[in-house]
């Protein structure tokens, strides 16, 4: 059993510097203390905020900017790109008509960063 995933839940990046709060808007209007999320909470900017810099050689800032320093890795401020949903999420509870995210479900940056949930956001709500 799983953990559901709600509005604040606190993520991370493996190429972040810093963990961010998850943003869940209240549309799908199931809750908990804070909005439940599902796997299309992945829009940058709106869901996803930055995790402090991002250290990925795959980011193309990251990538001059360690070449401008004559390859000493440069850390640059983390925009993050997202273009598919997270995975696996719970395909058998639906929150607004998708798969209920879980604590498990991970979410890919084109950066090649993997984001992952570090704490849901609440302890009670199980889901297979």
């Amino acid at each position: 059993m799983a953990i559901i995933v709600c509005g604040g839940a606190m993520c991370q990046c493996s190429f972040g510097t810093a963990p961010a709060s998850l943003q869940v808007p209240p549309i799908s209007k199931v809750m908990t203390t804070q909005p439940i999320a599902n796997i299309m909470d992945n829009k940058p900017m709106v869901n996803i905020l930055p995790f402090g810099m991002c250290t990925s050689m795959a980011n193309p800032q990251v990538a001059a900017a360690t070449a401008a320093a004559l390859g000493v890795l440069t850390p640059q401020p983390c925009i993050p790109v997202i273009s598919a949903p997270w995975a696996p999420g719970s395909p058998t509870v639906l929150v607004g008509n998708k798969p209920a995210l879980n604590h498990n479900s991970k979410l890919m940056c084109n950066w090649a960063g993997v984001i992952q949930i570090n704490q849901p956001g609440q302890q009670k709500i199980m889901v297979p």
